[in-house]
């Protein structure tokens, strides 16, 4: 999941996601009699309303890399001043997986816990529905119509609040943070704005600037990066369905309801050979596989990169770092691509509920009751537009028609990363239950969504880019998206740890994540042999099973999911 970190995770986000990322609220035998303890204890003591005179600290562990804000951050001010609340954050560093590891082992857990299935299994997070049902109203009304797909299947629990993906009112979508092969601006203004539809035409655009330009502010150009780290792997993974015509439901591909694997398909070796190709013609970064997630956003915020496969919401402070250096040629546009141009494109979905992100409370918290009424508090529209907007007066103003809209400056200082660490509170929020689509008075919950606002803030070269192909926003340059199956996304679906289905997941996405370098970086005459090998190996695993489980879930939202 841009100002959206859709998921983050469409969220998320997001999601998006690799084989190794699953459904957050998923539970293990014999763990839910813990769990209802720690629901049971919740929901009988706290230290009183949320308020100044009743202060508390909250401690939270975050699964990404981030930074501190500021000691004087006005945000966090704010909500300290006002209702008695300070947060502490602890955010991953090195492998998420270790680190939780340590985390289950040694017991040791903050108050809130970004979602992650393994916490479920270990007994580490509790159910949260009491606690909601009385104590939290307005997370109550906003996760209402969304109360069921919540529920774990596994015993009827709800451990985590999505973080995206839970709408009020419409959809507003001014901006796209989802998957697309992207490609840098300036590469589209040389050769006259073209709108490249295929694979083919995608690199030939990248390879005639890259000899053209074969630096860029005195670094040498990179032709094409793919981001092939930890559980952020799906710039590896994932293209092969797109480039069918499918949306995203990570490690499959889903035909009437009906999932199956694609690494092993001769779709799939069409793209990584393809890739294959452009490293012999030197288009692919030689670090590519070998660098971390902030080395490749160091690439990214640098300028010299002219395409990746990504999801916008991941690289979105890249671009951030490319505004505030004036680099705005260097920001990207998301193409669709598709193998065959007959091909109708469906990178673009409707946004669902984001299963595996959001904060659970630990059975560690000091007091549950408290915590779930900060995030309640925190739900109201008032905050809510602190969180999104600012500060009225400092961040925005309000037109005559009482309309949100900022001025440039403050648009500027919304792209700043510096900025935003003293007077945004990005670090709660990302993961934080959020109000989406429109407030009360008809505002956006964003500016990035907010329609006269998103025009206002186009500067004079993105008028022009936009210009050249007929659009109003970024979204125009993908379909309109259909309705989401009931099921969608089958990336959500919860595969349990130590399950035949989660082995037969995790081998996969290992010999994915070993083979498809390889193969990748092969001389050109070996790329068949190194793909055998790699096919022979996801053929020694329980792929049926695998399969078969995605297919039970997807079977089981069908009949529980459906409106009756």
């Amino acid at each position: 999941m841009g100002d959206r970190k859709k998921s983050l995770l469409y969220i998320g986000a997001a999601a998006l996601l690799s084989l190794s990322v699953v459904l957050s609220g998923c539970s293990i035998g014999g763990n839910s009699k813990d769990a209802n303890a720690g629901n049971s204890a919740a929901n009988n003591a706290s230290s009183g309303e949320v308020g100044a005179a009743n202060p508390i600290e909250i401690s939270m562990f975050l699964n990404e890399a981030g930074q501190q804000p500021t000691a004087d951050n006005k945000i966090y001010k704010k909500i300290e001043d006002e209702l008695g609340v300070t947060f502490k954050f602890e955010f991953l560093a090195g492998d998420k997986n270790q680190k939780l590891g340590v985390m289950i082992a040694g017991g040791d857990y903050p108050d809130l816990i970004s979602a992650d299935t393994k916490l479920t299994a270990a007994g580490a997070v509790i159910p949260l529905e009491d606690l909601i049902e009385k104590h939290a109203p307005n997370l109550k009304k906003h996760y209402e119509k969304y109360w069921n797909q919540m529920k774990d299947p596994n015993d009827g629990h709800i451990y985590y609040l999505p973080n995206y993906g839970a709408y009020n009112g419409e959809v507003a979508d001014t901006y796209y943070s989802g998957p697309a092969f992207w490609i840098q601006k300036a590469v589209l203004k040389e050769f006259n704005y073209p709108a490249p539809k295929t694979l083919d035409e995608y690199f030939d655009l990248i390879a005639k600037y890259k000899t053209k330009y074969p630096t860029i502010d005195g670094s040498p150009t990179i032709g094409f990066e793919v981001l092939n780290y930890d559980w952020k792997n799906w710039g590896l993974l994932n293209p092969p369905q797109h480039l069918i015509g499918h949306p995203n439901d990570g490690g499959v591909v889903v035909n009437d309801g009906v999932a199956e694997i694609f690494a092993d398909k001769d779709y799939a070796k069409k793209y990584y050979q393809k890739l294959n190709e452009i490293n012999a013609q030197g288009l692919l970064d030689k670090e590519t596989f070998t660098q971390n997630y902030d080395q490749y956003m160091a690439k990214l915020s640098n300028g010299n990169v002219l395409g990746m496969f990504d999801q916008h919401w991941n690289f979105g402070k890249a671009e951030d770092s490319l505004k505030t250096q004036k680099k705005l040629e260097r920001t990207y546009v998301g193409f669709p691509l598709v193998y065959d141009s007959s091909t109708k494109d469906y990178y673009r979905d409707r946004p669902a509920l984001n299963l595996n992100n959001g904060y659970g409370i630990t059975v560690n918290a000091k007091d549950p009751v408290k915590i779930i009424k900060v995030l309640d508090k925190l739900m109201d529209e008032k905050w809510q537009k602190l969180l999104t907007w600012g500060v009225e007066g400092e961040d925005y103003y309000v037109n005559e028609k009482g309309r949100f809209m900022k001025t440039q400056e403050q648009r500027n200082n919304a792209e700043d990363a510096t900025w935003k660490l003293a007077n945004k509170a990005e670090a709660f929020y990302a993961t934080a239950p959020k109000l989406e689509g429109y407030f009360s008075d008809g505002n956006a919950t964003s500016a990035s969504n907010q329609p006269e606002e998103y025009q206002a803030s186009l500067k004079p070269f993105d008028k022009e880019v936009l210009k050249a192909y007929g659009f109003n926003s970024y979204v125009d340059f993908f379909s309109a998206p259909p309705e989401n199956p009931v099921y969608y996304p089958a990336w959500s679906v919860d595969l349990v740890d130590g399950s035949p289905a989660k082995i037969a997941s995790t081998k996969l996405n290992e010999i994915s994540t070993k083979y498809l370098p390889k193969a990748i970086l092969s001389n050109p005459s070996d790329f068949d042999s190194v793909w055998n090998e790699y096919t022979s190996e996801i053929h020694r695993l329980d792929i049926k099973g695998y399969e078969d489980k995605i297919n039970e879930v997807l079977k089981w939202r069908i009949d529980n999911w459906t409106t009756k």
